[in-house]
């Protein structure tokens, strides 16, 4: 099978001065058993990778040289293996060479629990190699099928944005999954800004039925977000108490759900935005540590204040993939690069100079 394949190209990070190298990586191994050899033919970009490629203080595990970086990717299956004769599993079969596939990159897999989530076992960092190459042997429970409507780039920007998404809108504080938790109908959903987690939400709350209400930077933001499907959109650098603008749009109540993705600077007004026993979920951390007391906002509007890791469960994929499918919804893409760009899209990621997921062709 090597002698068939492209030259086995792929960045890496030299950590000495936190830069990336096209290195050529030897031909990849033969899928073992339960495994499936992918083509990767597009990457996309997170926060996390910025962190990982500066081997950043504020990324729990140090960056080993010659990391190829990135979790998120999407290929096709060019060769599996059957399972072996040990195993029960029933995973290789339903998988075969020309499916298009998102690579989930982390030990997530069954159930809801985040315990299950191993940090150090991810794609793209410590010394776990991600999708920034053009070919990865991965294990067949840890591929999900592309959604039949997204081009295989759109598809590469889901796994992160749109997973953490999901996770955070319809599985709830329990990790159950349960319609008690789910967004639905009669909902009202805040989001914050036009990053690939909160475009994404705002796609899936208003597709269900849910109202969202969007804050955002200027007059060009107001107009993506509606066109996402925000009904009301605020620009928080004109009305910095947006958290009043809520309630009064909320006629008092405020919302059920606030999806912070800014975390210190922005989480009191969160919890003044929700309701009463509203859910607040933290997904972010843009902004530099302040002091707020919360506990009277907590305590005597019995909310609930949710930690969101930044990814979902290989369960949580399956579902997102089906929410897409039946709402034909397209992830926002800021910029597409040609793998010889990838440099430059690093650049563009960390000054954020373009709205929605960048995505790099592999």
């Amino acid at each position: 099978m090597s002698s068939q394949l492209e030259p086995n190209l792929a960045y890496t990070i030299n950590t000495s001065n936190s830069t990336l190298e096209l290195t050529a990586l030897p031909p990849p191994p033969n899928p073992g058993p339960n495994q499936s050899l992918i083509r990767i033919h597009a990457a996309a970009l997170n926060a996390r990778d910025i962190m990982v490629a500066s081997s950043s203080p504020y990324y729990p595990l140090p960056t080993a040289n010659g990391l190829v970086p990135c979790s998120d990717g999407a290929g096709i299956i060019i060769q599996t293996s059957s399972p072996s004769s040990s195993s029960s599993s029933t995973t290789s079969s339903t998988f075969h060479p020309g499916d298009v596939v998102l690579i989930h990159p982390n030990t997530w897999l069954r159930g809801t629990d985040v315990r299950d989530f191993h940090l150090a076992e991810t794609f793209g960092g410590g010394d776990l190699p991600g999708t920034l190459q053009r070919y990865l042997v991965v294990d067949n429970e840890k591929l999900v099928r592309a959604p039949r409507n997204l081009s295989i780039e759109e598809a590469s920007a889901l796994t992160t944005a749109t997973g953490t998404a999901v996770n955070a809108l319809f599985w709830g504080p329990d990790g159950t999954g349960s319609e008690r938790w789910r967004a639905q109908p009669g909902q009202t959903v805040l989001t914050m800004g036009t990053g690939g987690v909160s475009c994404a939400a705002i796609q899936l709350a208003a597709a269900v039925g849910a109202t969202v209400i969007a804050t955002t930077s200027s007059a060009d933001k107001l107009d993506l977000v509606k066109k996402l499907g925000a009904k009301h959109a605020i620009n928080y650098r004109e009305t910095p108490d947006w958290a009043t603008e809520v309630l009064r749009i909320t006629d008092g109540k405020g919302v059920d759900h606030v999806l912070d993705v800014a975390g210190s600077a922005t989480i009191e007004q969160s919890l003044r935005a929700a309701r009463m026993g509203g859910l607040v979920s933290v997904i972010g951390l843009l902004t530099e540590s302040q002091h707020a007391d919360l506990i009277p906002h907590i305590i005597f509007g019995a909310k609930t204040v949710r930690g969101v890791l930044g990814s979902a469960s290989l369960e949580m994929k399956k579902d997102m993939v089906k929410l897409i499918e039946e709402h034909d919804i397209h992830p926002v893409i800021g910029k597409i690069y040609e793998f010889e760009q990838a440099t430059q899209a690093f650049r563009d990621l960390k000054d954020q100079s373009s709205v929605g997921k960048l995505v790099i062709k592999v």
